[in-house]
This record gives C-alpha cells, sequence and structure tokens, in this order.
C-alpha cells in the first residue's frame, strides 16, 4: 500500500544515521544506514503505525500533502 504522508528525511549526527519522519503521524519514525534504507523503514513503519492506530480505535489523520514550517 502506498501512504501519502508528507516524509522528513534527514543525517543525525548524534546516531549517525538517516532518520525519516512523518510529522502527521505523532512519533512515526525510522531510520537507516542508507537515505533509501531510512525512506523503506518508515514505509513499514507508517503502516504499523496506522494498524495500531485501527486497532485501538484512535483516529488516523488524512494526509494533507506539503507541509509548511516557519
Amino acid at each position: 500500500m502506498q501512504y501519502k504522508y508528507e516524509i522528513i528525511i534527514f543525517w543525525s549526527i548524534e546516531d549517525d544515521c538517516f532518520v525519516a519522519e512523518v510529522p502527521e503521524l505523532k512519533g512515526c519514525m525510522a531510520d537507516g544506514k542508507t537515505y533509501f534504507e531510512a525512506l523503506e523503514n518508515v514505509h513499514i513503519v507508517i503502516h504499523e503505525w496506522i494498524e495500531t492506530a485501527k486497532e485501538f480505535g484512535r483516529p488516523i489523520p488524512e494526509p494533507k500533502g506539503k507541509l509548511h514550517y516557519a
């Protein structure tokens, strides 16, 4: 399944890896040794985040597309 949530990927000096986070899904993030590994891992975590939310009857935010930051 393809999700349409915004994903932000950045290099973490502290963790020595790429970190991918999904701002619209609180706490949803993954990491990887490469950019593409982090991206692949975060897609797995998005699926798990949504499945867990469904299991507990929690709301699942609709993807808003590009978010704006100040």
